[in-house]
C-alpha cells in the first residue's frame, strides 16, 4: 500500500491561512493533485515502482485499479502505462473497453509476469507489454496515460508530455508529482479529510512513535491557524477558575453571540470550534454560573434556522460533558451526567421529532408515483410473514425524497444519536417510534440512486479518510457545508450517508443488547426491519441482478449492514430461532443471496463470519439436546447443504476463476498468510462446520467432487512422453493448458478440504463413519504413489511458470491431507487392526512407499518437506510395530547414517527426517506390552542413529584446549549449528514420554552431551555458537534432567556460573535482541528450570543463584534497557521465591495467619529485601510488560505464601509499595493496568485496613506536592473508610482523579489567587 499521507502537504500549511491554495496542499499531500493546463492530471498515489527505479515495488490491490479506472470513467480510446509494473491496470484498463492497452516497464521480471498475468487471463494477444525506450515511444495519438515513474525522470518526462499529447488527454500521475506543473485547487472540505487521515493514523496500533511524532508536529502547526479560538480553548480549560467572575460573564455572553452571527460565514471547522470551547465553558459552569447553556441549545434545535447549529452543539455537548476528561473533579463528572440524564428524554424526543417530521414532509411528495413491482413483492412477503402486524404497513411506505437541506440536517441527528447510544441508559430510552423512524431512514442506504458517480476528472481531487481515493465523495455532512438546490452529486452521497448513520445507530443499540421494557415488541420490530432491508438489498428487477444492485451501492453502507447482520445473528439469534413468528430458514434465505453476491471479498469474509456464528450456535444447540437432533437438522439441512456446495464452488476455478484470479497469493498480511490462503482458510472453517452438522451429506457433497478432480490428475501418465532423458507433459494447446491449470488448483483446494475435514472421522463416530474414512484414505494414498512414481514435479510443461507449481502443489497438498489422517491411522491400528491387518499394513507401506522416493536434495523443497512431516506423523502418531522392517524405511535410516553423503539435505528437512527414525526406535507401541517393547534392539539402533549424526561433532573434542585458528573455528562452528538443532529437536520431541524413552535417548547423547559442556567455555566469547549450546541445554534440563543423575547436571551449573561473570554478562548485553542476549536469557532459563525442581538435589546451589541474580545479573541490567533479559530475571527471582519459600520464612502460611501465631522464623533476610527492592524499583521504570509481569508475581506471592502479611513486608515495605503504586496511577505511566494496580493495592491495603486510613492516607496527603491543607482535607474526606473491594476501588479512583484536578487548577492559576 502507498505511504503517501497528509503529512506532505500540511508542511504548507502553517506558512498561510486555511482555504485557497493552502488547503489545496493537503490534497495533493494525500497522493492526489489536479492538474489544470491544456492537459488535466490526476494523482492517485498508491503505486510503487521496481528497484530499478529506485523506488520499491509493490503490487496495486484490486479497490486501487479500481479507483484509476474510475478517473477514467467516460472516456475512450487506448491506453499507455508508463512504468506498467506486474500490468494489471493495462489489463483492467483493456476489460474496461480501453483499445489498444499498452505498459512499458523497464524491469524485465515484472515483464514476464505481466505477460503471464494476461497469458492467464486469457487476453495476452489483445494487451501489449513492453521494454523500449521511453523517450522514443511515440505519445502524440495517446489520450490516457497512467505515470508511475521515478522523480528523476518526471521533468524530462513532462516536457516531452507537453510536446507530444494531444488537447484533450488526461494523465494519472502515481506517487510522485510533476514538478512544474500546478495542481487544480481543491475545497476546503475535501482537503481537510486529510486531516481525518492523519488522526485515524495517529491513533492506528501500528503507528510508530517516530511517525506518531511527526504528526504531532504538522497537526500542531495546522491548530496555529485558528489562532484566537486556541487562546479561548487553553483559557477555558486551562485558567478558568482564576478568571475574574465579570470576564466570564462577558466571555459566557460574547461567544454564543459570535457563533450566531458567523457560523454561515466562518469555515465549518472554525464554528466547530467556537461550539467546543462554548461546551467546555459548559462544562465547568453550568448549571450554577451558566443556567441557560442547555437550553440554549435545545432552543437551537427546535428553531427552523438554526436547528442545524444546535445539532451542532448538541453533539458537542454529547461528546465534551458525557464522558469528561480528568480536568474535573469525580463529583463534577457525577454531577455533569446526572444533569445530562434529565435532558435524554427531552432531547430523544426533540431528535425523534425532527425524523419523523422530514420523512413524513417528503414522503407525501414520494408516494405520488405507483408503487414498483418490487416492491408490491416485498409488501407481499412481508404480509405472509407478519400476518396481523400493524407495525408491517408502515414498512411499506415510499422512500421520502429529502432536499440538500433536509439530508444533512437529518445526517446530523443520526450522528448525534448515535453518540447518544454510546452512553445512555438504552433499554429505558428506545421508544417503537425511535426505531422506525432510524430504520425509515437505514432504506436511504438500499437506494441504488445514493452511490455517487465519478463525474470530470476535475471533481476527483477528494481522498477518503484511509489515504486512497474515492472520487466524487462529499465531506461529512456535519461540516454544514451544504447548500440548497438541486438533487447533485453530492447529495447522492449525502443520501448513501445516512443511511450508513442510520445503520451505524442501529449497531449501537444491538451491540449494547437493548432489552426495553416491552421486549417482545422490540425484537419483532427489529426482526421485521430486518427481513425489510435485506429484502431490498436481494431484490432482483429486469434492469438489475442481485451483484449489480449491491455493486452499485455504497461500500460503507454494505460493511455497516453486514456488521448489524452478525450483531443480530450473535445476540438474538438463541432468542428468535425456535420462534414461530421469525421464519428463521426464510431469512437464511436472504442472508444466503446476500452473502454470495457481495461485491468485494472482504465483504464476502464478513458474510462467511455471520454463517460461522450461526453453525457454532446450531453445533452448541444439538449438543445440549441431542434427543431433538434430528428434527433440529432437518429444520436446517436444505439450507446447510446449498451453503456447502456454494462455498466448495467459490473456492473452485472452475466456477469462479475470474473472482479468484483477483485474489493475492504473493504478499503476506499480519497473519502471514496471502489473500488466497486467507479466502480458502475461512472457507474451508465453514465446510468443517457444516461437516460436524451433516457428516454424510458433506462427504457426498465433497468426494465426487474431489473424484472428478482427481481423475483429470491421475489421467495425466498418458501425456508424458520421454525423449532421451527428459520428459514432457505432452499438452500445449492454450485452452487445455489454462483447463489443466483451474483443475489443479481446484484440485490443491479441495484436498486441503479433504484434510480438515479428518478430525471428524476420529474419536466416538470413528466407527460410523469408517468405511468413508477408508475410501478418503485410500484414495490419498493412491494419488501420492501415482505423485511419486511418475514425478510430475520433474516434468517439462509448455508453461513451466504457472504448471509445474500446479503439479508440485497438489502433490504436496495430497501428502499433507494424508498426514491429517494421521489420527484416524491410529485409531485404526488401535481398534480394528486386529481385524483388517492386510488392509494396514497395505495402507502404512503404500504410504511410506509414496514419501521414501521424495526425501532427497533433487527434489523441490515443498514436497520434500511434505513428505518428511507425513514421515514424522507415521512414526509419532501411528507407531506400528512392522514400520522399521520395511526396506523403504531401512533406505531412509542407511541414507541419514552414511558418511560423507553426496549431497545433505536442507537443515530443516534434515531434522525432520531425524526426528521421524527417532521417533520410531524410542516411542512405546501401542497395544503391546513392555516386555514385547524390544527395547535393547531398538536402543542399540538409536545409538547407531545418534553416532552417526554426532560422528563430526565428537571429532571437535580434541580442540578444547587449543585456541583454533579462524578457518578452523568457522568449520567448527558450523558443525556445531549444524548438529545441535537436530540433537535438541530429538529430545525435545520424547520430552513428554514414557521414562523408557527418555532413558534410551540420554544413553545414546551422553557422550554428545559432556562434549557440549566441554567445548563451551572454549566459545564463551562466540555469542551465536553459546546460543545454540545454552539452547541444547536447555531442553535437557526440561526433558532429561532426572536421567543425567545430580551428579552431571550439578557439574553443568557448576561450569555455568563460574563462566558467567559479571564482566561476562556485561559484554553479552550490550545491544537488545543481540545473540548476547539470547544467551543471558537462555541461562537463566536454565536456572528457572533448576529452582523449580521438587526435592533437595539441587537446593545447595540456591545462595550461588540468587547471588548470581542479585549481585550480577540485576546491576548490568539495571543499566540497559534489555527488557528480555530483565523479565527472565524477574521469572527467576520469582520461582526462587515461590518454589523455595522455605529457604526464606520456616514456619508454614496456615501458622503465619493464625491469630496470636509467633512471628515469623525468618533466614537470609538481606537476600529477601534486595529481591522485593528489585521488584519494588521495577514499577518505576516504563517498561509496561515488566510492570504488569512483576505485578502479577507479587500478586502470586501474596495469594500462595501471603506476602503481604509477613512482619518484615508489612513493617517497613507495604507502604512504600502502596505509595509507588499510587503514583503510579496519578502519573498515568500504566493507565491500560489500572483496574490491577488498584486490585493489588487493596490488596496490601487490607492488611491493614487501620492502618492504612490512620497512618498511610495521612502521610501520602501531607507528601503530595501541588495541593494546598483544604484540598487534602477534601481528598481524605472524600476517600470512604469503606473495606469492601468495589468501594475501595472507587475511592482510589476518585482520590487519583481529583488529586490530579487539583493540581492542574493549582498550577494554571494567577500567583496570589485564593485556591479552591
Amino acid at each position: 500500500m502507498d505511504d503517501d499521507a497528509p503529512d506532505e502537504a500540511f508542511k504548507e500549511l502553517h506558512t498561510g491561512d486555511i482555504g485557497g491554495w493552502g488547503v489545496a496542499q493537503i490534497a495533493a499531500g494525500t497522493g492526489l493533485a489536479v492538474y489544470v493546463m491544456w492537459t488535466g492530471f490526476v494523482q492517485p498515489g498508491f503505486r510503487k515502482v521496481p528497484l530499478r527505479l529506485q523506488v520499491p515495488y509493490i503490487p496495486a490491490s484490486r479497490a486501487q485499479v479500481d479507483h484509476v479506472m474510475n478517473l477514467l470513467r467516460g472516456r475512450k480510446g487506448g491506453l499507455v502505462d508508463l512504468g506498467s509494473g506486474d500490468g494489471r491496470i493495462v489489463l483492467e484498463a483493456h476489460q474496461q473497453g480501453f483499445t489498444p492497452a499498452v505498459g512499458y516497464e523497464l524491469n524485465p521480471w515484472l515483464l514476464r509476469l505481466a505477460r503471464f498475468k494476461a497469458w492467464r487471463a486469457g487476453h495476452h494477444e489483445k494487451v501489449s507489454y513492453r521494454r523500449e525506450d521511453l523517450w522514443k515511444v511515440d505519445l502524440t495519438e495517446c489520450k490516457n496515460i497512467t505515470v508511475f515513474l521515478a522523480p528523476s525522470v518526471l521533468s524530462l518526462l513532462q516536457k516531452k508530455l507537453e510536446a507530444e499529447l494531444p488537447e484533450d488527454a488526461l494523465v494519472i500521475a502515481g506517487r510522485f508529482p510533476f514538478p512544474d506543473w500546478t495542481p487544480y485547487r481543491a475545497s476546503e472540505e475535501t482537503s481537510l479529510r486529510a486531516l481525518e487521515g492523519l488522526m485515524t493514523e495517529f491513533f492506528h496500533s501500528c503507528t510508530t512513535n517516530e511517525r506518531k511524532r511527526e504528526i504531532e508536529e504538522l497537526l500542531n502547526n495546522f491548530a496555529q491557524q485558528t489562532g484566537a479560538l486556541t487562546v479561548f480553548e487553553n483559557l477555558v480549560n486551562k485558567m478558568w477558575i482564576g478568571v475574574a467572575s465579570q470576564d466570564k460573564m462577558e466571555i459566557r455572553s460574547c461567544l454564543p453571540k459570535l457563533l450566531l452571527a458567523q457560523h454561515k460565514l466562518v469555515p465549518y471547522f472554525i464554528r466547530n470550534k467556537l461550539c467546543k470551547v462554548i461546551v467546555d465553558i459548559g462544562r465547568q459552569d453550568w448549571p450554577m454560573f451558566y443556567h441557560d447553556f442547555f437550553t440554549n441549545t435545545l432552543q437551537l434545535i427546535q428553531s427552523p434556522a438554526l436547528s442545524l447549529l444546535g445539532l451542532v452543539m448538541l453533539k458537542t455537548t454529547s461528546e465534551e460533558l458525557a464522558c469528561p476528561r480528568e480536568d474535573l473533579s469525580v463529583s463534577r463528572k457525577d454531577e455533569l451526567r446526572k444533569l445530562l440524564l434529565e435532558q435524554v428524554p427531552t432531547v430523544l424526543g426533540l431528535l425523534t421529532g425532527i425524523l419523523e417530521t422530514y420523512w413524513d414532509k417528503h414522503s407525501v411528495i414520494a408516494s405520488t408515483p405507483p408503487p414498483s413491482p418490487t416492491s408490491g413483492e416485498s409488501v407481499e412477503l412481508l404480509g405472509n410473514l407478519f400476518q396481523g402486524s400493524q407495525y408491517s404497513k408502515l414498512l411499506c411506505q415510499p422512500m421520502a425524497a429529502l432536499d440538500n437541506e433536509s439530508q444533512q440536517l437529518c445526517c446530523l441527528v443520526l450522528e448525534c444519536l448515535a453518540h447518544l447510544f454510546s452512553w445512555i441508559p438504552l433499554s429505558t430510552s428506545i421508544t417503537p417510534t425511535l426505531l422506525a423512524s432510524i430504520f425509515h431512514f437505514a432504506r436511504f442506504g438500499c437506494d441504488i440512486r445514493t452511490k455517487a458517480k465519478t463525474g470530470c476528472f476535475i471533481s476527483s481531487n477528494s481522498s477518503s479518510s484511509n489515504g486512497q481515493l474515492n472520487p466524487g465523495t462529499m465531506p461529512p455532512t456535519s461540516n454544514g457545508g451544504g447548500r440548497n438546490g438541486e438533487q447533485t452529486e453530492g447529495s447522492k452521497v449525502d443520501r448513501a450517508r445516512l443511511g450508513v448513520l442510520a445503520m451505524t445507530c442501529v449497531n449501537e443499540l444491538v451491540s449494547k443488547n437493548c432489552v426495553p421494557m416491552d421486549f417482545e415488541e422490540y425484537l419483532l420490530r427489529m426482526f421485521q426491519q430486518t427481513f425489510f432491508l435485506l429484502q431490498r438489498l436481494t431484490r432482483e428487477n429486469n434492469a438489475h441482478t442481485v451483484k449489480t444492485r449491491l455493486q452499485e451501492l455504497d461500500e460503507s453502507y454494505l460493511e455497516k449492514f453486514t456488521d448489524f447482520l452478525r450483531l443480530f445473528v450473535s445476540v438474538h439469534l438463541r432468542r428468535i430461532e425456535s420462534s414461530p413468528q421469525f421464519p428463521i430458514v426464510e431469512f437464511l434465505g436472504l442472508l444466503f443471496k446476500y452473502t454470495f453476491n457481495q461485491p468485494t471479498h472482504e465483504g464476502y469474509f464478513a458474510c462467511l463470519d455471520i454463517w460461522s456464528v450461526f453453525l457454532d450456535f446450531l453445533t452448541t444447540k444439538i449438543k445440549s439436546r441431542l434427543a431433538d437432533r434430528e428434527s433440529v437438522l432437518n429444520r436446517y439441512k436444505d439450507a446447510l447443504v446449498l451453503l456447502l456446495r456454494e462455498v466448495l464452488n467459490r473456492i473452485q476455478f472452475r466456477y469462479n476463476q475470474a473472482q479468484l484470479e483477483e485474489l493475492d497469493d504473493e504478499t503476506l498480511d499480519d497473519d502471514q498468510q496471502t489473500e488466497w490462503q486467507r479466502y480458502l482458510r475461512q472457507s474451508l472453517e465453514v465446510v468443517a462446520k457444516v461437516m460436524e452438522l451433516l457428516p454424510s451429506h458433506a462427504f457426498t457433497t465433497l468426494f465426487p467432487v474431489l473424484q472428478d478432480n482427481l481423475d483429470v490428475y491421475l489421467g495425466l501418465q498418458q501425456f508424458i512422453v520421454t525423449t532421451g532423458t527428459s520428459r514432457r507433459l505432452n499438452i500445449s494447446a492454450e485452452n487445455d493448458c489454462r483447463r489443466l491449470h483451474c483443475s489443479l488448483r481446484d484440485l490443491s483446494s479441495l484436498l486441503q478440504a479433504v484434510g480438515r475435514l479428518a478430525e471428524h472421522f476420529i474419536g466416538e463416530v470413528f466407527a460410523a463413519r469408517f468405511n468413508d474414512a477408508l475410501a478418503v484414505v485410500e484414495r490419498l494414498v493412491e494419488v501420492t504413489c501415482y505423485g511419486s512414481q511418475t514425478s510430475l514435479y520433474d516434468l517439462e510443461t509448455a508453461v513451466p511458470s504457472v504448471l509445474k507449481p500446479d503439479l508440485i502443489d497438489v502433490h504436496a497438498q495430497a501428502l499433507a491431507a494424508l498426514q491429517a489422517y494421521s489420527h484416524w491411522l491410529a485409531q485404526f491400528y488401535s481398534e480394528v487392526h486386529s481385524q483388517n491387518q492386510s488392509q494396514f499394513m497395505n495402507l502404512i507401506t503404500s504410504t511410506i512407499d509414496a514419501s521414501s522416493p521424495l526425501i532427497t536434495s533433487k527434489v523441490p523443497e515443498k514436497l520434500l518437506l511434505s513428505s518428511c512431516h507425513l514421515m514424522v506423523s507415521i512414526t509419532s502418531t501411528v507407531r506400528p510395530v512392522f514400520l522399521v522392517t520395511l526396506p523403504a524405511v531401512r533406505n531412509i535410516f542407511n541414507l541419514i547414517t552414511t558418511e560423507n553423503q553426496p549431497r545433505r539435505l536442507p537443515q530443516e528437512a534434515h531434522m525432520l527426517v531425524c526426528r521421524a527414525l527417532s521417533n520410531m526406535l524410542l516411542l512405546p507401541w501401542p497395544n503391546l506390552p513392555e516386555s514385547e517393547q524390544q527395547w535393547q534392539t531398538r536402543s542399540s539402533n538409536h545409538a547407531s542413529l545418534l553416532a552417526a549424526l554426532t560422528r563430526e561433532y565428537k571429532g571437535i573434542r580434541g580442540t578444547v584446549n587449543i585456541t583454533p585458528r579462524q578457518p578452523d573455528l568457522n568449520n567448527m562452528k558450523a558443525v556445531i549449528q549444524q548438529t545441535l538443532p537436530v540433537l535438541r529437536d530429538l529430545v525435545d520431541s520424547i520430552s513428554g514420554e514414557s521414562t523408557k524413552s527418555r532413558q534410551i535417548c540420554y544413553q545414546s547423547l551422553q557422550e554428545s552431551v559432556q562434549v557440549s559442556l566441554s567445548l563451551f567455555p572454549v566459545f564463551i566469547q562466540q555469542p551465536d555458537v553459546t546460543d545454540e549450546m545454552l539452547a541444547f541445554f536447555l531442553t535437557l534440563f526440561q526433558a532429561l534432567r532426572v536421567q543425567m543423575g545430580v551428579a552431571f547436571t550439578g557439574q553443568i551449573i557448576q561450569t555455568f556460573l563460574g563462566m558467567f561473570t559479571r564482566e561476562q554478562l556485561a559484554a553479552s548485553i550490550l545491544q537488545e535482541g543481540s545473540a548476547g542476549c539470547r544467551v543471558v536469557q537462555k541461562f537463566l532459563k536454565i536456572l528457572q528450570v533448576v529452582v523449580q525442581e521438587p526435592g533437595q538435589a539441587f537446593k545447595p546451589f540456591l545462595p550461588s543463584i540468587l547471588s548470581l541474580c542479585m549481585e550480577q545479573v540485576y546491576p548490568v541490567v539495571a543499566e540497559r534497557s534489555s527488557p528480555d533479559v530483565k523479565a527472565e530475571m524477574f521469572e527467576l527471582l520469582y520461582q526462587i521465591l515461590h518454589q523455595n519459600w522455605r529457604y526464606f520464612f520456616k514456619t508454614s502460611v496456615l501458622t503465619s495467619v493464625q491469630r496470636g501465631a509467633t512471628e515469623d522464623t525468618m533466614e537470609n533476610e538481606a537476600q529477601f529485601t534486595a529481591a522485593m527492592q528489585a521488584f519494588g524499583q521495577s514499577f518505576l521504570q516504563p517498561d509496561i510488560h515488566i510492570f504488569k509481569q512483576n505485578l502479577l508475581y507479587l500478586e502470586s506471592l501474596n495469594s500462595k505464601h501471603k506476602l503481604y502479611h509477613r512482619k518484615l513486608f508489612r513493617t517497613s515495605m507495604l507502604f512504600h509499595f502502596i505509595n509507588v503504586l499510587v503514583q503510579v496511577l496519578l502519573h498515568k505511566s500504566h493507565d491500560l493496568l489500572q483496574e490491577e494496580i488498584t486490585v493489588a493495592i487493596y490488596n496490601m491495603a487490607c492488611v491493614d485496613f487501620d492502618a492504612f486510613f490512620s497512618a498511610f492516607m495521612p502521610e501520602f496527603l501531607n507528601g503530595c506536592q501541588g495541593v494546598d491543607a483544604s484540598q487534602r482535607s477534601v481528598l481524605a474526606r472524600n476517600f470512604k473508610l469503606e473495606r469492601d473491594l468495589p468501594s475501595f476501588t472507587q475511592s482510589v479512583q476518585r482520590l487519583v482523579n481529583d488529586l490530579r484536578y487539583y493540581r492542574l487548577c493549582n498550577s494554571s492559576l494567577p500567583t496570589g489567587t485564593i485556591k479552591l
